[in-house]
């Protein structure tokens, strides 16, 4: 069954699915976490983003070197759940905190903000690193698009629990169900790991700590053509979306006519980005990218989202709005932020771990923070939404440079093999 939707081999259905349901805890966890941030940093009086977003950064370059730290000296597949039981003690302190009520609504709200924050890139790079890890390139083309769709069915049934269980059992009750839902995350990685030891013994010899300096992962991208070009492809791709976010809130502001309609209408652009994503994932990405390459699949987004801001410049309405961001959202996570993903697998280890993590926690919110500030002084210079909008065309355009310049790099870079045997190849590809 599996293989009517996915180019899945002999010996790698298991290890797949286990794959998709566990990006599926992470993504519904978090998922259910978002509607309650936004919430409490509504009611908190949270109204300067930048900010946030610039202390959002200064966590990230604490949290990025302790993490690098940990997998010098311990094995990952030992970090990988302390880190999932960390956010989750994190988790239920805030929960008890907020059930006590011991601290003002408001900083619990900011506190909780940037927390989320942290916590969604922290885990999703981990989760890609570690897949990076136990996948090989090839099997990274053909799965990881099926794979992500995992992610997408936990964005879609996280924000049905909240829409259907926040009045009866409580909002802050439902902290609960992501607690259960990153121990169940931690339990995957353990399974997955041992999948692995019974596929290739050998790679079990990658369960070594990866030594190496905390600082490490910052030192590699700039030894690295591909790596610095990864990192300023989500530094670009995190300022358009900044872009996007407060184009969004000026439109929004201007046509909507109340705090419901303005939820129900974005809550349903949402649940459609999310269907039209798991479509595309599960159908369209690994066929695409055995066909036409990283090329095509890396500057989709970019190209659309170029289209998209000249759109907005010349007709700023709701309806083009919510054809932009439908569009964009599905190809990023369908085509671009998979096709990216599988770049990582030809890469050693201590850069799957610590300048992958650096690359998609510290540039892309350092990306937020930085291009927030922008717009808040352009806007304040008073640049109107149609031209803010077309200060991210070349923005936008640049990103598509780079995204065909890494897909060309990929090609004609004859990489070394990864440390180790890839664990998740199949039987026949181990034993050749």
């Amino acid at each position: 069954m599996l293989k009517r939707f996915v180019n899945v081999k002999e010996g790698e259905a298991g290890s797949v699915l286990l794959s998709f349901v566990y990006f599926f805890t992470l993504m519904c966890g978090y998922a259910i976490l978002k509607p309650l941030r936004d919430e409490m940093a509504t009611a908190g009086g949270v109204k300067n983003v930048s900010w946030l977003f610039t202390a959002t950064f200064v966590v990230m370059l604490v949290a990025v070197p302790a993490f690098s730290a940990l997998v010098a000296r311990w094995p990952r597949q030992r970090v990988i759940p302390l880190v999932y039981r960390f956010f989750l003690l994190n988790l239920l302190g805030f929960f008890v905190v907020l059930k006590l009520g011991v601290v003002e609504r408001e900083w619990v709200g900011r506190a909780f903000f940037v927390w989320v924050s942290v916590y969604n890139l922290f885990v999703v790079s981990v989760f890609w690193s570690f897949m990076a890890d136990l996948f090989a390139s090839e099997q990274g083309r053909r799965l990881f698009g099926f794979i992500a769709a995992g992610g997408t069915v936990g964005m879609l049934v996280g924000p049905f629990l909240v829409k259907h269980l926040a009045e009866p059992l409580g909002a802050t009750n439902l902290m609960l169900f992501t607690a259960v839902l990153l121990e169940l995350s931690a339990q995957c990685v353990r399974l997955l790991s041992r999948r692995a030891r019974a596929v290739q013994p050998r790679a079990a010899v990658t369960e070594a700590p990866l030594g190496g300096g905390i600082f490490a992962g910052f030192r590699l991208i700039f030894s690295s053509p591909l790596l610095l070009g990864l990192g300023l492809q989500i530094f670009l791709y995190a300022a358009t979306s900044t872009f996007l976010y407060n184009q969004q809130a000026h439109i929004v502001a201007a046509v909507a006519s109340g705090a419901n309609a303005r939820t129900a209408a974005f809550a349903n652009i949402e649940f459609w980005v999310q269907a039209l994503t798991l479509a595309l994932q599960t159908v369209v990405t690994g066929r695409l990218m055995a066909r036409f390459g990283l090329g095509v699949v890396l500057g989709v987004a970019p190209l659309l989202t170029v289209l998209g801001f000249l759109g907005l410049a010349l007709v700023p309405t709701m309806l083009m709005l919510i054809g932009f961001r439908s569009l964009r959202g599905a190809s990023h996570y369908a085509f671009e932020r998979p096709g990216r993903e599988v770049l990582f697998t030809s890469v050693d280890l201590e850069t799957k771990y610590k300048s992958k993590g650096f690359i998609d926690t510290v540039v892309y919110r350092g990306s937020d923070s930085v291009s927030s500030w922008m717009y808040t002084g352009l806007d304040k210079l008073g640049l109107g939404s149609p031209a803010l909008a077309l200060v991210a065309v070349p923005v936008a355009a640049l990103w598509l440079a780079v995204s065909v310049w890494l897909s060309r790099l990929a090609r004609h870079q004859h990489p070394s093999a990864p440390t180790g045997t890839p664990a998740l190849a199949s039987t026949a590809d181990a034993a050749r």
